[in-house]
This record gives structure tokens, C-alpha cells and sequence, in this order.
């Protein structure tokens, strides 16, 4: 059965008037005047809402959200446990996380995690600092006063890192330290030494931390 012209002009008004629940029509001849006047004010509103918006909102609201970065995606929550390194992403990486993994390998396989966590840390802070060299590889492998900063770079010995589980411990601290892990141990620190030596320096430098056989000094003017 075909409805009236005027039921179904009525049963169509009553199917749009559903998706504007907020909206009352009014009772005069052209109703779509008045919902367009309605909708003009909502807009506005809504306009001047979204312009009190900080502007990354906008940003995610016209583009979309930001891609998680691959690889540890909670570094800022960093646990000072194994259980926490084993469960973060297999460890890859560039020749950066690569000289990374063997300093802490060759330097610092010996001490705790916290131990070799704040061997990191100095690497880093140098790469940070004016004073040394602006890349990870450049800090490990910079030489001068007729030695190396680092001593396993010049001892003549092989660089092959043959202990499995030591290098995989290495490799992942070196990963979630270069992902952005927060560098909280050494309060700045750009020189370490172990406990059996005593080196000129360290008469001049403040001492910032102590960590297992490794003591941590911060040199004057590193931070620039």
C-alpha cells in the first residue's frame, strides 16, 4: 500500500529528526531554516572548544595518532632487574647499538646490572658532552694521551664476544639505553674506574656514584 504524499513527507521527517535527538524542530513553515541556524550555533560551539585544543591534539585529531616506536616501548618504566631486560623486544641495531653492546661487553660483563647499566650512562653523557666525541662509536674508540679511553679498544686483544649470555645482557642494556632509557644511577658521570686503581683524575673530579667494583665521576664543564 503506497502512503499519502503528506505520511510519507512526515514518517521522512521523523527518520532525519533521529539523528539530531539535541536538535527541537521549530513549528513554523520552513523547519529547515531554524536546523540550520541550530547546526550553525552547535559548530560554532564545537569550533571554539576545538581551538582550546594544545596543538598536538590537533595534530592527532586531523592526522591520526603517532606509530608506537618498534622496539622497547616502556623504557621510561626501566626496572633494574633481569626478569625486566628479558622482556623487552630481541635487541637489534645499528653500528652505534653495536660499539654500545662491546663497551659494556669488554668493560663491564663483571658487575651487576646496575654496574653496567651506569657504564651506559658514561658512555652517553660523553656523547652528550662537548667535550668528547658526538657519536657512541667515537666516545668507545677515541684514543689520545698515548692510550684509549676505553682500554679493551688497545689491549691487542681479539674483540669477539664469546660469552652468549653475557653478550645478549650487554646488547639489550645497550639497547634500552640508546631507545632512551632514563639515566639515573650516576648523576651525570663521564669517567668510572674500579675500585684497585686510583687515576690522577680522580683527585680532580667529584665522585658521583659508587656501584659495585666501579666508582663514577662526573668531569667539570662536560655538561656545557
Amino acid at each position: 500500500m503506497r502512503l499519502p504524499f503528506c505520511a510519507a513527507m512526515l514518517a521522512a521527517g521523523v527518520l532525519a529528526n533521529a539523528g539530531f535527538a539535541d536538535v527541537t524542530l521549530s513549528g513554523k513553515s520552513d523547519p529547515g531554516v531554524t536546523i540550520a541556524g541550530q547546526m550553525t550555533a552547535l559548530l560554532g560551539t564545537e569550533k571554539q572548544r576545538l581551538q582550546r585544543l594544545p596543538d598536538d591534539t590537533m595534530t592527532e585529531i586531523a592526522v591520526g595518532p603517532k606509530a608506537a616506536k618498534p622496539g622497547n616501548a616502556k623504557v621510561g618504566t626501566l626496572d633494574y632487574s633481569d626478569a625486566w631486560l628479558a622482556a623487552q623486544a630481541a635487541p637489534t641495531g645499528d653500528a652505534e647499538w653495536q660499539c654500545l653492546t662491546e663497551a659494556l661487553y669488554f668493560e663491564a660483563r663483571g658487575e651487576s646490572l646496575k654496574g653496567q647499566f651506569a657504564v651506559a650512562e658514561v658512555i652517553l653523557n660523553r656523547v652528550d658532552s662537548p667535550l668528547y666525541p658526538r657519536s657512541v662509536c667515537g666516545v668507545v674508540k677515541q684514543r689520545g694521551g698515548g692510550g684509549c679511553q676505553f682500554s679493551y679498544v688497545c689491549d691487542g686483544n681479539g674483540d669477539k664476544m664469546r660469552d652468549a649470555a653475557s653478550r645478549d645482557r650487554a646488547a639489550r642494556i645497550a639497547r634500552a639505553m640508546l631507545d632512551g632509557a632514563p639515566r639515573a644511577l650516576t648523576e651525570g658521570a663521564t669517567h668510572f674506574h674500579t675500585s684497585a686503581v686510583r687515576p690522577s683524575w680522580a683527585k680532580r673530579f667529584p665522585m658521583t656514584a659508587s656501584i659495585g667494583a666501579h666508582k663514577f665521576y662526573r668531569q667539570p664543564g662536560s655538561r656545557g
